[in-house]
Order: structure tokens, then sequence, then C-alpha cells
């Protein structure tokens, strides 16, 4: 009899630890994705700025053209990637279009006029305070999954959870390697 205690005991804990490990799993997972969310936020605001910047500065960028044709593009291809959910060509479209903006900024400060418009300098600001908070989503982003695939590849939670099907996610990192050099500012 007592033997039968004690196997139904050591059941009760298996079950309670696997109960744990799976619900700290879908915490950390839910977090992840919520992370994801808030970088998914940003770079919508992101996009929705960029049409009235550029349609604010282009009347008085005549010999950057080129520049804004440039930014309006890579918009376009951060939105398709946005849309696919692969977070590595998202990645690299975002990056793309954060260079052509940090070009953007440098041509600006060469227009007196221009720079002196309250409406592009407040527009600027607000794309200066998104880019800001996106870098924080990122960070938070990759936190939490730093923590959530830590945790799927520890033992024993590495067993529980290649039963219950959880997958790695991807950091959002930079995958152009020229991107991560120094801007080169003329002037």
């Amino acid at each position: 009899m007592s033997g039968l205690w004690i196997l139904i005991a050591v059941v009760v804990v298996v079950a309670l630890w696997l109960v744990g490990v799976y619900n700290g799993l879908i915490k950390l997972r839910n977090r992840t994705q919520e992370a994801w969310s808030d970088i998914d936020v940003q770079l919508k605001r992101r996009h929705d700025l960029i049409p009235n910047l550029v349609s604010s500065v282009k009347g008085y960028m005549t010999h950057e053209r080129e520049l804004l044709e440039n930014i309006t593009k890579a918009r376009s291809q951060a939105m398709d990637a946005q849309k696919s959910g692969d977070t590595a060509a998202l990645a690299s479209a975002e990056g793309a279009l954060g260079g052509m903006l940090g070009k953007l900024q440098i041509a600006v400060e060469a227009y007196p006029d221009l720079k002196a418009n309250q409406n592009v300098a407040q527009l600027m600001d607000e794309l200066s305070d998104t880019e800001n908070k996106i870098q924080a989503s990122r960070r938070f982003y990759n936190g939490n999954t730093r923590d959530f695939n830590t945790k799927l590849e520890s033992f024993p939670t590495n067993m529980v959870g290649s039963m219950l099907h959880f997958k790695k996610f991807d950091f959002f990192e930079i995958t152009d390697a020229a991107e991560r050099e120094n801007v080169k500012v003329e002037l």
C-alpha cells in the first residue's frame, strides 16, 4: 500500500513539474511575441512618417531627388518584409531604410531654409524619437528572445519544449555587414 502512495506522489510531482515547465515556456513565448508587437508598432509609425517627411522636403531638395526615391523604395521593401513575417528579411530591409533616413538627416542639414521649416523640424524630431523607440523595442525583443531561447535549450526544459514543438525565436539583428560601418559625413 505505501508503494502505491509513493508512486502516486512521484506521478503528481512529475505532473506538477511538467505544468510548471510548460507555463514558463508559454509565459516567455508570450512576452517575446509582445516585444515583437512593440517593434511592429514602431516600424508602422516610422513607415507612416516617411511619406509626410519626403513630401515636405521634396520641394527644397531638388539635388537629392535620387535619395528621396531610394527612401521611398526602401520603405516599400521594409513594408513588404514586415508583412512576410521573416525576421531576417525585416531586419535587413529596416537596416537599409534606417541608413537612408540617416542620409536624409545629413542632407537636411545642408538646407538652412529647410532646417528652419517648422513642419520639417517637427517631422525630423518625430522620426528621431521613433528611431529611438525602435532601438529600445529591438533591445527588449532581443532580450526576451535570449531568455526564451536559453530556457528552451536548457536541460531538462529542452525535452519538454521539443515534445510540445516550441520553436526558437530569431534575433532582430543587422544582417548586412556594411550597416555596421560608420556613416561618412562629408562637409
